[in-house]
């Protein structure tokens, strides 16, 4: 699929979102300049619009980082223990600061999901047998073992309900004033896009990388941070969301090959496409009730995922 078709519909779904809800805004009332009109855009229906672009935007190259990284098209940060240790963290700000900051609680999930992706990372490379499906096993194990422990804490701290609804993905509470942090993102974004190259030699193993002069456990240390903050930045924000940085860069990948600098950009307009659909048959499902956008991306992401898998294997 082309950029331009990917930006079109973007902007389809984008109209179409602002005026899906349980307040009922047409556009004639948004022309009109309607007061209750207005105050629902500006409070409720852009800033959602924005944080799924964003979030979308994010996870997506962020799977793409971390694909090239590790040299495996299964990783992301759902399958590298990086989201699992943003929860971790978030857990652990609840517990010694729980009137901490919304910013405060990000710097402490982004300082333990940059933990945990170093350490999926230096496991990696301990690991001879590099086969495609058991290095995303190992990540799930670690991510397992790593939510084992928010568990315990969790019930330990009697915090299990909030920790919950910390952690299930949902758009519907986002509002003017609690989702601003994602603007973050955007200079990681462009920072990445920057990079590009060379994340794709870094990828190419450590040895080739010296060869040609780069600096390779610079550029690793740079592409796991810029992955660790947007991973915390959407979790601190939204919460969970499942499969998106998975997907997203292995369908993209089909139709545009594996060049890194090539493929960054239609990866952020698929991934927002992608959640903003997700998000569309959430709010319309059991309309006027909403499903959480993690289960909507779950269930559209596992079909995906086993479609990308029996490609592979055919």
């Amino acid at each position: 699929m082309k950029k331009p078709y990917l930006l079109v519909i973007l902007i389809l779904l984008s109209l179409l979102s602002l005026f899906i809800g349980v307040r009922k805004v047409s556009f004639l009332d948004v022309l009109k300049l309607e007061n209750a009109a207005i105050r629902t855009m500006v409070l409720s229906r852009i800033p959602r619009l924005i944080s799924l672009i964003l979030a979308g935007m994010g996870m997506s190259i962020s799977g793409l980082i971390m694909q090239q990284l590790s040299q495996n098209k299964f990783v992301s940060p759902t399958t590298a223990g990086t989201i699992d240790s943003a929860q971790l963290g978030i857990l652990f700000s609840l517990i010694i600061f729980p009137a901490a900051s919304p910013l405060v609680k990000m710097l402490l999930s982004f300082f333990f999901a940059l933990t945990g992706s170093f350490l999926f990372m230096f496991i990696l490379r301990k690991i001879k047998l590099k086969n495609t499906v058991i290095i995303p096993l190992i990540g799930i194990m670690m991510a397992s073992i790593i939510g084992s422990i928010s568990n315990f804490f969790a019930y330990r701290y009697n915090l299990v309900q909030s920790l919950s609804s910390w952690m299930q993905g949902n758009f519907s509470m986002v509002i003017k004033g609690r989702y601003e942090l994602l603007y973050i993102s955007v200079p990681l974004v462009i920072l990445a896009y920057f990079y590009t190259n060379q994340f794709t030699i870094a990828g190419m193993g450590e040895d080739f990388a010296f060869n040609l002069g780069l600096n390779y456990k610079t550029i690793v240390n740079m592409g796991i941070s810029i992955v660790a903050l947007i991973s915390s930045l959407v979790v601190i924000t939204v919460g969970r969301i499942p499969f998106l940085g998975l997907i997203i860069p292995n369908l993209i990948s089909i139709y545009y090959g594996d060049n890194l600098r090539k493929n960054i950009i239609p990866t952020a307009l698929a991934g927002a496409v992608f959640l903003l659909f997700s998000d569309i048959l959430s709010r319309i499902i059991i309309y006027p009730y909403e499903i959480p956008i993690s289960l909507t991306v779950g269930i559209l992401g596992s079909i995906i995922f086993l479609y990308l898998l029996f490609r592979r294997k055919a």
